[in-house]
């Protein structure tokens, strides 16, 4: 059994395996204490606790929970149908949920979702409950309220009672929930979709004041939304809303439209106004409850940092990602680029807005950090792929400490940390330099874009460049060294722009440089062959190519191309042979 050096106190680390020949699962633990454990037999499902102190995993034949420490049992139930399994906030229920079935001898079948009491090991209750979306009840931090959703209301318990329930919020038609997190007064968003050109709209409630629209602490309608992710932040100050909708109307985009909207409990509202046109591919909430960060936009991708205004603080530029990361501790963040992406990881500093490494780790399927905040793990699973599994251990500067490739024959499934109770692992300063290791880093190599063989020997130009990429910006007033302008000088100053501008359209020779035979003076923002159809030609020409890059675009999050998109990313050579031929007469 291998064993991965934490720091103190120990980190365990979880492995979820399949053999491929005789087709158990295998759970494996990693751990820097002489506790280790396998269970050859089928496993269905396996969870940690919140803390980290408990284990639980479901074999087909009985679910088995665990301590950590020593791994000394718990509980055991005789529960072979068991499917999904999750642990209360504070250890004190087990809930179990296995597909629901019914039979001609059973036509209502069998209540499928058990609250197990692991002090006692009794059953607290059995419910109904059809769908696998949403299974779990949602437990405040305390455990003082429980909230799931049930034929458009939600059923609030108090202090884990199940036979009584405390209080009901009733919407028309509510389809999704989300309790804050933290302590008490616990909020709740919920989200009730638009129906006959009414819109959509979420709200956030504080128990127990449901007594209406008006009890609300905020409501946000829209329109555009077949369905929702809602997402709190750490203090439960705010909620971020993705909406999405399945069809874009325009055809701009073959994944429909995704809009994003910001709610606060003190009644502010917001939409997010993004700076470039495209899929959001993801976001996060920075743990200060302060910022948040988006990645989005046609590839290559963009990443930016918003305050609680919904400002721009930071821009990251351009670049191939679809995915963010920040650490438990919030000092470091990671854009990466997983999926159909070459697995390209950017690691920053949130303090100082730097740049501390840029590793590669390509085929990754799962990224997720260790609860120190030092170390991460990439690995590959099935059934996303099922070649070349297995896992990696970083630190965040870029090095690998540890690499496990699984045997021929078998597949991994899953990887997770253990969890830590918060405060655990203190904020370290952030280093740059790379950690030492035997198997050194996988930084990579700075990539030059391709060009035709008849540019290569020429100055980069304007026309040349078939994605304009964006450097990463400082966004905060004052980042730059300038003074901050006033409302009138900022006036004065887009007046006199204007007028510069309306001045080089009516004579635009007066306003350019004379002509400087030095290499710097050949790369103009516009080059010309003095014949009007071949520049049009070029442009149609560079249009057709923008247009296959976004259809790649489109392509690399793994969803299908219809016929005629394929028929016209398969001329791409043929058009970059033409661009060129054009391009030979400027």
């Amino acid at each position: 059994m291998q064993i991965f050096k934490g720091h103190s106190p120990s980190i365990n680390f979880k492995l979820l395996a399949k053999s491929i020949t005789v087709q158990p699962f295998q759970i494996l633990f990693l751990f820097t204490k002489p506790f280790n454990f396998r269970d050859p037999r089928q496993s269905r499902y396996v969870a940690f606790s919140k803390d980290g102190t408990l284990f639980a995993w479901c074999n087909g034949e009985k679910v088995t929970v665990v301590k950590v420490a020593d791994g000394s049992q718990v509980r055991l139930f005789d529960l072979p149908k068991t499917a999904m399994l999750e642990f209360s906030p504070l250890n004190t229920v087990l809930a179990t949920w296995q597909v629901y079935s019914k039979t001609q001898d059973n036509p209502q079948g069998d209540a499928n979702l058990q609250l197990w009491d692991l002090k006692t090991g009794t059953c607290l209750k059995a419910l109904y409950q059809k769908k696998v979306q949403g299974w779990c009840p949602s437990w405040s931090d305390d455990e003082k309220i429980a909230v799931r959703s049930v034929n458009n209301e939600l059923h609030f318990f108090e202090n884990n009672d199940f036979i009584t329930i405390a209080n009901k919020l009733h919407l028309q038609k509510v389809s999704e929930f989300m309790l804050s997190p933290g302590s008490q007064p616990s909020k709740v968003a919920v989200y009730v979709p638009g129906s006959k050109g009414a819109p959509s709209f979420v709200r956030l409630y504080q128990y127990p004041n449901f007594g209406g629209p008006t009890c609300a602490l905020a409501n946000k309608s829209f329109f555009k939304a077949d369905r929702v992710t809602m997402l709190w932040n750490k203090k439960a100050t705010a909620v971020l809303v993705q909406a999405s909708i399945e069809v874009d109307k325009t055809g701009a985009s073959y994944y429909g439209e995704q809009t994003l909207h910001y709610l606060a409990t003190n009644g502010e509202t917001s939409a997010v106004q993004l700076q470039k046109n495209g899929p959001i591919y993801d976001v996060a909430w920075s743990p200060s409850s302060t910022e948040f960060c988006v990645v989005y936009g046609f590839m290559p991708a963009k990443a930016t940092v918003y305050n609680l205004k919904c400002d721009p603080v930071f821009d990251f530029g351009t670049g191939p990602r679809n995915a963010v990361y920040y650490s438990p501790q919030g000092h470091i963040l990671v854009l990466a680029g997983f999926g159909n992406l070459r697995g390209q990881m950017e690691v920053w500093d949130v303090k100082k807005w730097k740049q501390v490494s840029k590793p590669q780790a390509p085929d990754s399927t799962h990224f997720a950090w260790c609860p120190d905040g030092e170390h991460v793990v990439t690995s590959t699973c099935a059934p996303r792929l099922r070649v070349s599994n297995g896992y990696k251990i970083w630190h965040y500067t870029g090095t690998v400490l540890y690499k496990q490739d699984t045997p021929t024959g078998t597949e991994l499934w899953e990887t997770v940390w253990q969890p830590f109770p918060d405060g655990t692992f203190p904020e370290r300063p952030v280093k740059y330099q790379a950690a030492p290791s035997e198997l050194g880093s996988t930084e990579a190599k700075p990539a030059q874009a391709y060009r035709p063989p008849a540019l290569r020997n020429k100055p980069v130009t304007a026309s040349s460049k078939l994605h304009e990429e964006e450097p990463p910006q400082n966004l905060r007033p004052g980042a730059t060294g300038d003074k901050q302008l006033s409302k009138t000088a900022l006036k004065n100053q887009k007046k006199r722009e204007a007028k510069k501008a309306a001045k080089q359209e009516i004579n635009p020779d007066a306003l350019e440089p004379q002509s400087d035979p030095s290499p710097a003076s050949s790369a103009q923002p516009e080059t010309s062959c003095g014949d009007p159809e071949t520049d049009k030609k070029i442009k149609n020409v560079k249009k057709k190519l923008k247009a296959i890059d976004e259809l790649k675009a489109l392509q690399a999050t793994g969803k299908p191309i219809q016929k005629n998109q394929l028929e016209k990313m398969e001329k791409e050579a043929q058009l970059m042979k033409e661009l060129e031929d054009l391009q030979l007469k400027v």
